[in-house]
């Protein structure tokens, strides 16, 4: 009898061994980081993962992430130097650096994100405000979130934090802004287009009006030209013409009259009513000419045209 309560009593002490052993012994994976709190204080902070011990029934353990945490903060209206109104949209990416400082300012991931949130905002409104919109927007943006993330990142130390880095999103002017702007553009770009009409419609009146007085010039110094050499062929015919009349005058008479003939005589063009012994016809009379003798005709038009038909 006896040996059974020895041997029971034996059996619950290694029992309650094992149990306080166990419960010694604690687990730190590589994604975590541990804090060992006795009696609600914290005691120590553990780091590296592995296998850790711990006061059994006393100490109790707290895992805190040791990955690179996201904190989202919601849109907001900065003023920029130049006095423009800009809708912020940034994040930032930390990680707890000391879970010891971390546990006694913030206690948990909500209240460092509240914390953080109010820092970022914060910087956001102190950079920003000392630059000008095209410098958030287009010139110093990379700088400028350099920038936010280093005061945040000092300011986040006190709290165990260590900031990785901090990401504008998005930054731009107000709906009701934005409108003024695009119509602003829209106006300038319309001036600048009529300004390029007026001066292309300046520039082809100027080129329509050189041309129209070149072709006045032009045709101007062509008719003068034409006119000249115009003379200078009537001059040159005749002198030909007297050449010729004075060489055989009897030829240059034929030669005129056939000329006359052809431009007396056209078809169903001119009536004449004349005598058939009439000088006008004396070379149908006789191919040399001369005309014949006849009595003295009283004095009457050589020819009349008559009226066409």
């Amino acid at each position: 009898m006896r040996f059974n309560l020895v041997g029971g009593a034996l059996a619950v002490v290694i029992i309650a061994a094992v149990i306080l052993g166990y419960s010694s012994l604690f687990t730190v994976y590589q994604t975590q980081q541990a804090l060992v709190v006795r009696l609600g204080q914290p005691v120590r902070g553990i780091t590296e993962p592995g296998l850790h011990f711990k006061v059994p029934l006393i100490d109790s353990v707290i895992t805190i992430d040791k990955r690179i945490l996201d904190l989202e903060s919601p849109a907001q209206e900065v003023i920029a130097s130049d006095q423009k109104r800009l809708v912020v949209d940034a994040f930032a990416r930390y990680r707890i650096q000391d879970p010891l400082r971390f546990f006694q300012t913030l206690g948990s991931i909500g209240g460092a994100n509240s914390q953080l949130a109010i820092l970022m905002n914060s910087a956001l409104r102190r950079v920003l405000g000392e630059v000008t919109f095209t410098h958030v927007v287009r010139d110093q943006r990379a700088d400028l979130m350099a920038r936010i993330r280093d005061l945040v990142d000092a300011e986040a130390k006190a709290y165990g934090i260590s900031v990785v880095d901090i990401r504008i999103r998005r930054a731009d002017l107000p709906e009701q802004n934005s409108q003024a702007v695009y119509q602003r553009m829209q106006t300038e770009r319309q001036r600048e287009a009529a300004e390029f009409r007026a001066q292309g419609s300046q520039r082809s009146q100027e080129i329509r009006s050189k041309a129209d007085r070149d072709v006045i010039v032009l045709l101007a110094e062509a008719t003068s030209t034409s006119e000249q050499v115009r003379g200078e062929g009537d001059g040159e015919r005749n002198r030909i013409f007297a050449d010729a009349f004075g060489r055989d005058p009897d030829f240059f008479a034929f030669y005129r009259s056939m000329q006359a003939y052809e431009s007396g005589l056209r078809h169903n063009d001119t009536r004449m009513v004349l005598r058939p012994d009439s000088e006008f016809f004396r070379y149908f009379v006789d191919p040399s000419g001369k005309s014949r003798s006849s009595p003295p005709l009283p004095d009457a038009p050589a020819a009349a045209p008559a009226t066409p038909r």
